[in-house]
């Protein structure tokens, strides 16, 4: 069992609101008296509360004075929060104003260990209809399969799609396998004209987008560096 020892520079990462709020989740969980000491605590091992929604519940089962009840209700919050920012966006042109979709997504896809490709299906309008995970683990080309893509579409009755994947090592960059797998759902849903709006890649601190970036790529053989390309927020 790993200990846990009082942060001396907790506050000063300017997230003392946050923190106070832990605590007080935390309560529910801990002895009152040693929620407070163990919200800052927390915030302090895992650089905030990013990391500690990031963490993995291996990772808070090591961390002293964290019972079974505490991490089950930390493990609660980031799925709670992905489901609010889901619905901010709900009846909402997601291609006009894309800031909630990115936030929703990297809340989502942030700390993944493995790589995720999700597909997002809008209506006409570019509202949300559905968000449907389509592959887990390493990525590529081949193990998407566009017959797939295309009967979900089908099933949400979808008019467009974002998609979108996380790269878990934190740089956004897009490898040769992810534009190659670019152009081929393009291809494949251009043959039932479902419109291609984006394809996105999710990391750490910065995401990038095909389409901001020059996308199509058809009349090159040239592929984007995330180090030029992917922005930054």
């Amino acid at each position: 069992m790993e200990k846990i020892h009082k942060p001396a520079a907790a506050e000063r990462r300017g997230n003392g609101r946050a923190v106070e709020i832990l605590e007080l989740l935390l309560s529910f969980a801990v002895p009152a008296k040693k929620a407070g000491l163990l919200a800052r605590a927390l915030s302090e091992r895992f650089g905030g509360m990013r990391g500690l929604l990031d963490a993995s519940a291996e990772e808070l089962a090591r961390v002293e004075g964290l019972n079974e009840k505490a991490v089950s209700l930390i493990m609660l919050m980031k799925p709670l929060a992905g489901s609010y920012l889901k619905e901010r966006i709900a009846d909402r042109d997601i291609i006009k104003d894309p800031r909630d979709v990115i936030n929703y997504l990297r809340v989502t896809l942030s700390g993944e260990k493995v790589e995720k490709f999700l597909g997002l299906y809008l209506n006409s309008r570019n509202e949300l209809l559905a968000v449907e995970v389509l592959h887990e683990g390493t990525l590529t080309h081949a193990l998407v399969y566009p017959r797939k893509v295309i009967e979900l579409a089908m099933k949400h009755n979808a008019s467009s799609v974002i998609f979108v994947h996380n790269h878990p090592g934190g740089d956004p960059s897009p490898s040769k396998a992810d534009c190659l797998l670019m152009r081929s759902l393009e291809k494949a849903a251009a043959t039932v004209d479902i419109t291609v709006h984006d394809h996105m890649i999710i990391g750490k601190n910065r995401h990038f987008s095909a389409r901001a970036n020059g996308w199509p790529f058809e009349s090159s053989h040239a592929f984007p560096r995330a180090a030029d390309k992917a922005e930054e927020q």
